[in-house]
């Protein structure tokens, strides 16, 4: 059979394209679309076994069946109350009563407070970063609240603001429980260490806590007032209630009170959890943020007995490209500041300030549309011999732009 007799049938036959396509796919790859994005090779690269990284619930049961079934009845009861004509004409008018008292109790007894108060703490972090992989959901509501001068008080709720002068003193804390119950409850900051990176410092520990009256618990460690350093941000404090199966034994923990040394405080959730998890169970949640203010300093000198630390961010220096002969698509004036000393600059443009400035007559008003008025480079005589950087100079002094408002 001839050359071109072999290349006719394979034509007829469609092994000639079969062939072309299979030598484009080994030398071009696979088209984008059968190929692999690089978004998918990315996510296949950095697979991770699910069995490894699976959350685990640590927490109470729900005393009230499945959540997919309370979830359901919720979506109904919610479904009918927004289909109510008389609802929507009273929120309409601005006159529908809402009983606040009567909703967070329903709120706390329908399950979803539980829920809701999980992914707070899931969205502030809270599970990463004290129990790792493991979760819970908050069956016991905590009142937390840290009293004031006089009849006022400053509560705990789920990630608000408590400044360290509003938490100087302990906290009233009170839950529903029953008598013949033990409970232990931590306060714990897990952003405030100040050597190990991933640890936590613990400002309060109370265990063997017989039903709901804090105050006749074993004191493990006593209060210690928050203290985050200048320069250091928010930092959590997380309040977290475990039902206990027994009474406990944490002479272990135990230091001699008041404990004012830090790495003696030094604490990590997950280790404390771990070997005490079959008699302890997460039950409650409270947390709230705080940051610098002047009381810090004091608990630093009057109850830590040590020097206050201040942090500060070291920017890097902005880069500056070398200088070029030619440098295109830039103003002259504006390229040569950049190389500058800054202070020189300022100094020029407060000279030029000062020029048209006088103390004793009213700063004239802007004006509303200050392009639209007749400006020196404009005049006929000077456009010719006035360059285009100082045109563009006076453009913006004109319209109030660039580093000379800084000197106003």
């Amino acid at each position: 059979m001839s050359v071109r007799l072999l290349h006719l049938s394979q034509k007829a036959l469609g092994f000639s394209n079969l062939l072309v396509s299979r030598n484009a796919i080994r030398m071009l790859g696979a088209p984008p679309e059968e190929g692999r994005s690089l978004q998918r090779k990315m996510k296949e690269y950095k697979k991770i076994d699910e069995e490894l990284i699976r959350r685990v619930d640590i927490g109470l049961p729900s005393p009230r069946g499945k959540d997919r079934t309370l979830a359901s009845e919720r979506a109904k009861i919610l479904a009918k109350v927004k289909k109510d004509p008389e609802m929507e004409r009273l929120a309409r008018l601005k006159k529908l009563d809402v009983p606040l008292d009567k909703i967070e109790v329903e709120w706390e007894e329908s399950g979803l407070a539980s829920l809701h108060i999980k992914q707070i703490a899931d969205h502030y972090g809270i599970f990463d970063h004290l129990f790792g992989y493991a979760y819970f959901y908050p069956r016991i509501m905590l009142d937390v609240e840290f009293a004031q001068e006089g009849d006022k008080a400053v509560p705990v709720y789920r990630g608000n603001i408590v400044k360290p002068r509003e938490a100087q003193k302990p906290p009233q804390v009170s839950f529903k429980a029953e008598k013949d119950t033990l409970w232990t409850l931590v306060l714990t900051n897990p952003d405030g260490h100040l050597i190990e990176e991933n640890a936590e410092y613990v400002h309060w520990f109370i265990g063997n806590i017989p039903g709901n009256d804090v105050s006749k618990g074993e004191v493990i460690f006593d209060y210690l007032p928050p203290f985050p350093p200048a320069g250091t941000g928010y930092q959590r404090l997380v309040f977290i209630l475990y039902k206990q199966e027994g009474k406990v034994d944490y002479s272990s923990l135990k230091k001699p009170l008041p404990c004012i040394d830090l790495t003696q405080r030094t604490f990590k959730t997950l280790d404390f959890y771990q070997p005490r998890q079959d008699f302890l169970t997460p039950a409650g949640l409270a947390f709230c943020q705080t940051d610098y203010d002047y009381s810090v300093k004091s608990t630093f000198h009057n109850v830590l007995k040590i020097k206050e630390p201040k942090y500060e961010y070291d920017f890097p220096e902005h880069y500056i490209a070398p200088q070029k002969w030619f440098p295109n698509k830039v103003a002259f004036n504006v390229y040569l500041d950049r190389y500058r000393d800054p202070c020189e600059i300022n100094k020029e443009y407060i000279v030029d300030r000062l020029k048209t400035y006088d103390p004793f007559q009213k700063e004239k008003k802007k004006l509303k549309f200050p392009a639209a008025q007749k400006l020196l480079w404009r005049d006929l005589e000077l456009k010719g011999k006035m360059p285009t950087w100082l045109q563009r100079k006076k453009i913006f002094d004109s319209m109030g732009w660039g580093r000379i408002n800084d000197s106003k």
